[in-house]
């Protein structure tokens, strides 16, 4: 089946998917269903989730713009494998958090962390509308999952509760590093980027990353980039060189 031949309208559900099961949208899909793109009973979509993959459904009867169902037909992608490339960035303003939740989405980022720095400005983070965002993005870019969006913390917690055994890439605006281009092509095992705030990382917080033995510092070239840049530009090389982003997607024709 091409893609061409499927449904536009794309949701994620986080219940499950089974052929002949009905499955509750929220108010807000269903308010989008009805209100926005004026979708009737009977209409095919598609529902998705990285447990069961993807489904043509057909909506259910709407009462109103709320309590809206779908039931699920057949399943038109299998669950497959997801990238598991970390993403902690410390949080920027608005538009620009907005900007790296929604690109990492895109780009395959597994886990995005917010990370409170020395120099970051925006000491609250809406978790629920960035998680609206991933999804929206999820939905967008076809990924069967969505990101995991976690709790800020500051950079003491997150160097502190290190797992073992991933690397974490310092996007270092100064000092010694390797271009990420290099460290890509070398990589193995799980790995993390961390991007800082638009003033930088501190020279005491520099320091004392580097003395992990998991820290490895690179660089993104000889511009300085704004931290919503810098976090979609090295997720954009890892992925190319090291991660996910080499290949076709099956699913496309």
């Amino acid at each position: 089946m091409t893609s061409d031949a499927l449904p536009r309208t794309r949701l994620f559900v986080d219940t499950p998917l089974a052929a002949g099961q009905p499955v509750p949208l929220s108010d807000a899909q269903t308010h989008r269903l009805r209100g926005v793109l004026r979708l009737e009973a009977g209409a095919a979509i598609r529902l998705f989730n990285p447990r069961d993959g993807e489904w043509r459904a057909r909506l259910g009867n709407f009462r109103g713009n709320k309590d809206g169902h779908a039931v699920a037909d057949e399943r038109i992608r299998p669950p497959e494998p997801v990238s598991d490339l970390w993403l902690c960035f410390a949080p920027v303003k608005k538009d620009a958090v907005d900007a790296v939740v929604e690109k990492g989405t895109e780009l395959g980022a597994a886990v995005l962390q917010p990370v409170f720095t020395r120099f970051t400005d925006v000491q609250r983070v809406n978790l629920d509308r960035l998680r609206a965002h991933a999804v929206a993005a999820a939905e967008q870019c076809e990924r069967l999952d969505v990101p995991e969006l976690l709790d800020p913390v500051g950079l003491d917690a997150l160097l502190a509760g290190w797992p073992a055994g991933r690397t974490l890439l310092v996007c270092a605006e100064a000092g010694t590093a390797r271009p990420i281009a290099e460290a890509a092509a070398e990589a193995s095992g799980p790995a993390a980027l961390l991007v800082g705030p638009e003033g930088g990382f501190a020279p005491a917080e520099l320091d004392a990353l580097i003395r992990h033995e998991f820290v490895r510092p690179v660089g993104l070239g000889p511009r300085i980039l704004r931290a919503d840049t810098a976090a979609i530009a090295a997720l954009a090389v890892w992925q190319m060189l090291a991660g996910d982003g080499r290949g076709r997607p099956p699913h496309r024709v």
